[in-house]
């Protein structure tokens, strides 16, 4: 039997007292639209509030016909550069494309071959953790939330910076290079840590790889034998690429942005951009995916059946399966409607390594879902704008089909968001912007001051 943590109780007063919160701060919602509050900074057609310029990426989802925003496929550029081209490039080379990439959003240009080269000897190089580390820092009252994880030991690396607080351009580049190499260890030592202490589970720490890619390394320090097929990293790689960036708006990279804008250090901006990230409406998406799918494997017999593959999707959006919270996981988008270009591309490789693992079947599911899904939204709900699969619905199956623990899903996504997060930041020190402090108009009405004694 489980010891009792009285730490995480909570009582019927802290009950009492939270509702006494939660009606302090309930706004009636008609003061939202008096005032035209851009609730979630965007408007009604659910488009962001324009709130900052950036180099970095663009995502385009409309274009215009007769001076009509209309919308179109979806487009991914990251520094000028359509994503579908640069994947292409390194993949017809058969090249692994992690650093290139990195590369190119941090310096706004493609390196050549000694750039490149040099570059990644320097990721490499970074790979190394402070000495102990991993002993007394890592091992140390492991968290069962590997998003706490992460943010802990970056945090907890301020210490071993002596120039931690040091706001220059040269000395943040660094040390966003060292985190940039670093996640990968602090995420797959810290969950080696809880599967050891809390599941009982063998302890193994992998030191990294002194060569070879990001997603190779991952590979090689998550699995017990260090092994992979070379189909297994280069999928690895394209995810983790994917993931990298994907424009200011979203809510980790404007953190980010919000954050550095008070001048703080690296180690902080990091931890914030992580903690938002791990909240369920930003990342763990995939998560979620797999679970509805393995909800659908379960309830649905024939897998080809269109039908009866429909009927679930209408249950699903009816409440009345998986979690009962009315959603599709894994279509649709904010911005994207017509197409999710991240998932097209990932798409294709999907198909390869399902045939490798003898998976095909679980393949053409999702395949079939990709078909219907959009139809029974359409037949259920009202329309503002068409739906498509996103990069989350088939990143979980491939997380799944490489042996990732779920617990790794989403900081793998934070591996490869450091490095647009890196990004954002160099891009608003270099701007030299005002601390970033949006308006908020009271509502609260002016009150006259009761004494201690006169209160009921």
């Amino acid at each position: 039997m489980e010891e009792h943590n009285s730490y995480s109780d909570v009582t019927p007063e802290i009950v009492r007292l939270a509702e006494l919160s939660r009606e302090a701060g309930v706004i009636d919602s008609e003061l939202f639209t008096k005032y035209d509050v851009k609730r979630g900074l965007r408007d009604l057609n659910g488009k962001g509030v324009l709130a900052g310029l950036t180099n970095i990426s663009d995502v385009r989802a409309t274009k215009m016909v007769d001076g009509k925003s209309v919308p179109c496929d979806g487009h991914l550029f990251y520094r000028g550069y359509e994503v579908n081209d640069l994947v292409e490039g390194f993949h017809q080379d058969h090249r692994f494309g992690f650093e290139e990439v990195t590369y190119l959003l941090l310096f706004n240009k493609l390196p050549d071959k000694q750039e490149l080269a040099e570059f990644e000897k320097l990721l490499i190089y970074y790979r190394s953790l402070p000495t102990s580390f991993v002993r007394d820092i890592i091992m140390k009252a492991p968290s069962k939330d590997m998003m706490n994880t992460l943010a802990r030991s970056i945090l907890t690396l301020y210490s071993y910076d002596d120039r931690a607080d040091d706001v220059s351009l040269p000395n943040v580049l660094r040390q966003c290079l060292q985190l940039i190499s670093l996640c990968p260890m602090l995420s797959i030592y810290g969950y080696q840590a809880y599967s050891h202490y809390h599941d009982g589970n063998s302890l193994f720490i992998h030191q990294p790889m002194t060569e070879g890619s990001m997603a190779e390394n991952i590979l090689h320090i998550l699995r017990p034998d260090s092994s992979y097929t070379p189909l297994e990293a280069r999928i690895l790689d394209i995810c983790m690429i994917l993931h990298m960036e994907h424009g200011g708006g979203n809510n980790s990279s404007f953190t980010t942005h919000v954050v550095t804008s008070s001048l703080t250090d690296t180690y902080s901006v990091m931890a914030a951009a992580i903690g938002s990230l791990k909240g369920p409406r930003h990342g763990g998406a995939n998560i979620k995916v797999m679970q509805m799918f393995e909800d659908m494997k379960k309830e649905v017999k024939d897998w080809t059946d269109e039908e009866e593959v429909s009927r679930y999707l209408e249950r699903l959006l009816s409440k009345d399966a998986f979690d009962h919270a009315g959603l599709i996981y894994g279509v649709g988008h904010a911005v994207y409607s017509k197409s999710d270009p991240r998932a097209i591309i990932l798409k294709s490789f999907v198909e390869k390594l399902s045939e490798e693992k003898g998976l095909h079947k679980e393949f053409e599911l999702y395949n079939l879902v990709e078909k219907l899904a959009p139809y029974v939204i359409s037949g259920e709900r009202q329309m503002y704008k068409g739906v498509s699969v996103n990069v989350d619905f088939y990143s979980g199956f491939v997380y799944n089909m490489l042996g990732l623990p779920t617990e790794l899903y989403t900081p793998i996504f934070a591996i490869a968001r450091m490095v647009g997060w890196s990004a954002h930041r160099m891009e608003e020190l270099a701007n030299n912007g005002k601390i970033i402090r949006p308006a908020y108009k009271t509502v609260c009405q002016e009150k006259e001051y009761v004494s201690l004694a006169d209160r009921t």
